[in-house]
């Protein structure tokens, strides 16, 4: 039926489903897949994405190469100035730390060299020296308060002493190594840097107890605490190079002596500096 400009259907009269009329006038727009659904996008695009990514050293694996990636890999005297170079001697917790500290409390043991010898570090060596100048800087400054008190004088503060503890440990830890180092391989007996450097820088444990002793105001004290310290610090260097610098033949002996003599040097040169109070 029709009425005016309307057509209607008889629904009983129609079987199945009326197909749709495509109509000639319609438009069909089709929509690309767009990633902004997610975040950050799969695929980097334009200028902004390549800022938007988190860098790749904000995990724990920042020293390590990324597997196929366009940055290029040092080698040679080119790989010494990266942090991945030192990584692997920092890689040590606290109870290694404790460990190999524990050690140098017994020098005569010698078996410092079997606890590092496959794995040696520079954490322990660098703290120990840090909080070496540390406490040298503030006890030796107590001390010198102390003495001018109790004689009613004035006392100024001595900022030298930071950077001159700072001198001794952090040199002294550097150049006796590479200078022991040299001496070893010149009497075919090389050993490693990075061991040596171990191995000096547990030595100087013994002085942070020694250090905070000296507060003690008896000058007989204090020269026999140094020189407890600088004989245990002595023998546990000079034991743990014993076996290894006997293969350099006849003159193994004198090594072991200068380096012995040489930790004791230390030891009497911080008595002097640090606890020769004179007001």
């Amino acid at each position: 039926m029709m009425s005016g400009n309307y057509t209607s259907i008889d629904n009983q009269k129609v079987s199945g489903s009326v197909p749709a009329v495509p109509d000639p006038g319609h438009v069909t727009v089709k929509f690309q897949d767009s990633n902004l659904q997610t975040f950050p996008p799969s695929e980097a695009q334009g200028k902004i994405s390549a800022s938007s990514r988190p860098p790749r050293d904000a995990d724990d694996t920042f020293s390590k190469p990324v597997s196929g990636s366009d940055e290029p890999q040092q080698t040679g005297w080119f790989r010494t100035f990266t942090v991945a170079a030192y990584k692997p001697y920092f890689d040590v917790d606290t109870t290694d730390v404790l460990d190999r500290i524990k050690h140098t409390l017994f020098p005569f043991s010698g078996a410092f060299n079997e606890k590092t010898d496959g794995n040696p570090d520079l954490y322990g060596p660098f703290w120990i020296c840090t909080t070496l100048i540390f406490v040298a800087a503030s006890i030796g400054t107590f001390v010198t308060y102390v003495a001018h008190k109790l004689k009613n004088k004035e006392w100024d503060y001595d900022i030298n002493l930071v950077t001159w503890s700072a001198g001794v440990f952090y040199g002294y830890v550097t150049i006796v190594p590479i200078g022991l180092y040299v001496i070893l391989k010149y009497f075919s007996a090389p050993s490693g840097l990075v061991h040596l450097f171990c191995l000096y820088g547990y030595s100087l444990f013994v002085f942070i107890p020694a250090l905070c002793l000296s507060v003690v105001p008896l000058e007989i004290f204090r020269w026999v605490i140094a020189g407890v310290a600088g004989f245990m610090s002595a023998t546990f260097v000079a034991n743990n190079l014993r076996a290894h610098i006997e293969s350099a033949g006849r003159r193994w002996f004198l090594i072991v002596a200068g380096i012995f003599l040489l930790q004791l040097a230390l030891a009497v040169v911080l008595k002097l500096y640090l606890f020769t109070v004179t007001v």
